[in-house]
């Protein structure tokens, strides 16, 4: 019941993707108004947005937070989405599913769109800020099998997040990865990629430590919201810009429902026994819904079993 929006957008989600199909386990206070037919998981406290993560777990363990988590671990969910803390959706997850094993930290990928394409995935984006270079060779391989298994990628390319193309550039943690990623195998590893190239086909899975990562995606998120509020300003700035603005309007509607974070529903956390996706913030009822179907789809085409096979092969 967490976000900005919650639990009124939250719940008109939830009952809007559960008439589709998709079974749905609510988890919030005794007598949640709104909850119609769908079953509630009881949970008698709420770590805030403003909350430490760590102690938020630790001290409230009657959180639906942790209640949502310690569902999954115990079979009466199938996975949990969450637009409420980061950082606490992350330490419940970790703390209750607990992690794959051979995996030294999760990490959160997300999408990043890629006008007239399939998204590239970024990881990591904002679970450890900081990171050893082995850690980027674990996230470019569960990254690889996210690309697979969501988006049909048969060898998804990894390009290094770094301030250059060449080997040689960047900082030693960059240096050390780029080489630990030029001998790991089953990585189709292309070598340094630039801020410039997040939202090209330049690789599909795009690597960094979670501090460079969260820093990329809000850059690029403020910055296209800021571009299209300027267009339609523009638009508007002048009646005889109109019926061209009229005449526009098709061609970028879709254009910003494909840019819109709202579309992917959210991120997910790679690397825990479970799946735990981590929605926006500001995530209103079309991120729900796409959320919810987004954990689905991960269930059904057994995400964390596949990385399950990889680290323990």
């Amino acid at each position: 019941m967490g976000g900005d929006r919650a639990p009124t957008d939250i719940l008109a989600g939830a009952q809007a993707v559960a008439a589709e199909g998709v079974p749905i386990v609510l988890v919030g206070p005794e007598g949640l108004e709104g909850c119609g037919d769908l079953p509630l998981i009881v949970a008698s406290e709420v770590i805030a947005m403003d909350d430490d993560p760590a102690q938020g777990v630790r001290r409230k363990k009657d959180s639906t937070l942790v209640r949502a988590a310690e569902a999954v671990r115990d079979g009466k969910a199938s996975a949990m989405v969450s637009a409420g803390n980061t950082g606490a959706t992350m330490a419940s997850a970790l703390l209750r599913m607990g992690r794959v094993k051979g995996v030294n930290r999760p990490a959160i990928a997300t999408p990043i769109p890629v006008p007239g394409h399939r998204p590239n995935i970024l990881l990591d984006a904002g679970a450890n800020a900081e990171v050893q270079a082995e850690w980027l060779v674990q996230f470019a391989q569960m990254g690889s099998i996210y690309a697979r298994q969501r988006f049909g990628i048969e060898a998804p390319t990894v390009g290094l997040l770094s301030i250059g193309e060449e080997p040689g550039k960047g900082d030693t943690l960059r240096k050390e990865a780029f080489e630990l990623l030029s001998a790991a195998s089953g990585i189709q590893f292309i070598g340094n990629v630039e801020g410039r190239d997040l939202m090209k086909k330049t690789a599909d899975v795009i690597v960094t430590d979670g501090f460079t990562g969260n820093v990329a995606l809000k850059t690029l998120e403020g910055g296209l919201k800021v571009l299209f509020s300027a267009l339609l300003e523009a638009f508007g700035s002048d009646p005889s810009y109109k019926p061209h603005a009229d005449a526009l309007l098709p061609a970028l509607l879709p254009l910003h429902a494909q840019m819109s974070p709202d579309t992917y529903g959210g991120a997910v956390l790679l690397g825990v026994d479970g799946i735990c996706i981590i929605s926006h913030g500001s995530s209103g009822q079309t991120a729900i819904v796409n959320a919810c179907k987004l954990a689905a789809e991960l269930v059904r085409s057994d995400l964390v079993g596949a990385i399950t096979a990889a680290f323990t092969a």
